[in-house]
């Protein structure tokens, strides 16, 4: 599995998380206008296609554990994941629906509109655009962050006990 969709699946299960920690009571606060312009910044925003990637991923999933044991059927596991996909693909927008929930819960509707403004702007245009591209960069950055870190990390401990007297 890729970093990426890993990453996409972290953050979708985070999403959802908060969510459903939410209250029933906070929930039925929102007005529908205010969760419709969360949505519009969901939509504005969803240029990795989340969903769509997180779908496919579980029917590649699938496609390995099931054909692994079973390659007599390739051709009907196929049309059975296919099947599949397209009907979670018709949900995707309850899913949304419910990230949309997430940031009405978390901001005012004339910030919402401040950041759907944004988003709209060629450089919030060209930042959407962007982000997958730079995301990508940003963990490769991390990555070897990382791995630096812990070598260094270590090595660092290491002198602080052996300037105690602890050498390990």
């Amino acid at each position: 599995m890729s970093k990426m969709t890993k990453f996409y699946q972290i953050l979708l299960a985070a999403l959802i998380a908060t969510f459903m920690s939410f209250s029933t009571a906070n929930a039925q606060e929102l007005a529908p206008d205010h969760v419709a312009l969360a949505r519009k910044y969901v939509d504005l925003t969803d240029q990795a296609k989340i969903y769509e990637v997180t779908l496919l991923q579980s029917g590649i999933n699938t496609m390995q554990t099931l054909l692994s044991t079973n390659p007599e059927i390739k051709d009907e596991l196929d049309e059975a994941i296919g099947l599949t996909i397209k009907e979670y693909a018709e949900q995707k927008d309850a899913l949304f629906n419910q990230f949309a929930r997430v940031y009405a819960s978390r901001f005012t509707m004339e910030e919402l509109q401040q950041i759907i403004d944004f988003y709209e702007s060629d450089v919030g245009k060209k930042l959407t655009e962007n982000n997958i591209e730079i995301n990508k960069d940003l963990q490769k950055v991390l990555g070897v962050f990382e791995a630096n870190l812990r070598v260094e990390f270590l090595a660092k401990v290491r002198a602080k006990l052996r300037a105690k007297g602890l050498d390990i």
